[in-house]
């Protein structure tokens, strides 16, 4: 009975379901317990058919420049459900951590190319880009000709509960 009070209770709250069944990237770390306090940004991105194979290509190179502060959680991508999504799970200590991280990321030649390959490509070259912000130096558009494989991104900041493994 208790069970029926809520699912009763919960359809009052509850707009939309989606449900995905997700494999994990070979080449990030499996996700493993943390000691907190953290919070996680998910990271959703829904490709354009026919790019997944490029996404994880650029993303198994790009990956190991964000491995040294150990805020790469997870990524993992649809099998069952909506298809061509990719989330990835980041971890830091706070908000402006996260930036300082992002920031710093973008500064790194490797990351910057093979991530900034996977977006859109920059339809102002020198000025600031609408996602990317302002380009550093050595970002051009010197390398192959970008193909952009984002249809949409979204950014979620999640903060656990205390039940939660990943703190």
């Amino acid at each position: 009975q208790e069970y029926l009070d809520f699912r009763k209770e919960r359809s009052r709250m509850l707009l939309s379901r989606r449900n995905q069944l997700l494999l994990e990237f070979s080449f990030w770390n499996e996700p493993q317990p943390r000691q907190g306090p953290n919070i996680y940004e998910l990271r959703t991105y829904k490709l354009k058919p026919g790019t997944m194979i490029e996404w994880g290509n650029n993303w198994a190179r790009a990956i190991k420049y964000r491995q040294e502060n150990q805020e790469a959680v997870g990524g993992f991508f649809s099998q069952i459900g909506e298809l061509y999504v990719v989330h990835h799970l980041w971890a830091y200590k706070d908000l402006q951590s996260r930036e300082e991280t992002r920031n710093a990321a973008w500064r790194k030649r490797g990351w910057d190319e093979n991530v900034y390959y996977t977006g859109e490509q920059d339809p102002h070259p020198g000025g600031p880009h609408p996602t990317l912000g302002t380009p550093f130096p050595h970002l051009s558009l010197s390398f192959p000709s970008p193909v952009p494989l984002i249809r949409t991104m979204e950014s979620r900041i999640m903060i656990p509960l205390k039940i939660s493994p990943l703190q």
